[in-house]
Formats: structure tokens, sequence, C-alpha cells
């Protein structure tokens, strides 16, 4: 069992993360008011605490969880290789559907951190929104196999 430490959502393209305590999620916006939230296999990003820490580390680093620009920040899950999984915050439930690749864009933040996410799934993975619901900080993550 896990916990959901973060939330933060972007407006537009290349935006700044804005982050929240709380917000809805559904089938058709993803995170509401996300920039990237239609429906797809990349409606949501989650990112891993051990997997961001991880990442710092190997760039001697400490970086705020947003400069990942995932829209969920989770401990306690470990994502590496669970497509095809399930992950439920509270009442929302999300299909891993594969990796977050991550983008140059990790690169201009800090040099070294494209290469550090490279590894083992370490830039988290995208989802699919299966169920909506209502999440917060401090909610209840778990990784299911099948509904």
């Amino acid at each position: 069992m896990g916990h959901l430490l973060g939330i933060a959502i972007r407006h537009k393209k290349r935006g700044e993360m804005q982050e929240l305590a709380s917000t809805h999620v559904t089938l058709s916006t993803g995170v509401a008011d996300d920039f990237r939230g239609k429906p797809g296999n990349r409606q949501v990003t989650v990112l891993s605490m051990e997997d961001w820490q991880s990442a710092c580390k190997e760039i001697n680093q400490t970086l705020p969880w947003p400069t990942r620009r995932a829209n969920l920040y989770i401990e306690g899950i470990d994502l590496h290789n669970t497509a095809g999984q399930y992950l439920y915050i509270d009442q929302l439930v999300l299909l891993i559907t594969r990796e977050t690749d991550p983008c140059k864009r990790m690169q201009e933040a800090h040099e070294g951190l494209f290469e550090a996410l490279a590894k083992q799934w370490r830039g988290g993975v995208c989802c699919r929104v299966i169920q909506a619901g209502d999440i917060t900080i401090g909610s209840r993550v778990a990784l299911i196999d099948a509904l």
C-alpha cells in the first residue's frame, strides 16, 4: 500500500507546473484542468518518490518532484514493469499503459537528469483513466493486477 504525495497540472504546453491539494480526475479530462488530460494512453502520468529520489541521487541533486512534470507523485509503489496493471487511488482507477519516457526538457532542467530517469522506469508511468474519482494528498494508493 502506498500514498499520494503530490498532484500537479499545467495549463499549456511547456507551462509551469501548478501543485494542488486535491482534484477531480475524469475519463474525458484526466486530471482536471491539465493540458494533457484528453483520453488516451498518456492521459495521466505518475511518478514514484523512490524512483525520483534515485534519479536525483544519481545526479547528486535535490530537485522538487514537479521538475519531472508528472501529474501524480506517489510513495510505496514500485512502478517498474507494471504496464497492464491498475493503480487505485481512493475511488480513482488508472490503467498503466506504458513507461513514461523522459523528454529533452529533463536535460534542460538539470544535466544528467534525462539519463538518470531513462533507467528502470524511473521516469514513471503513463495511465488511462478507467474510473473517475476525487483524490487528495494522503490518499491511499494500491497496485492491482486486474480489475
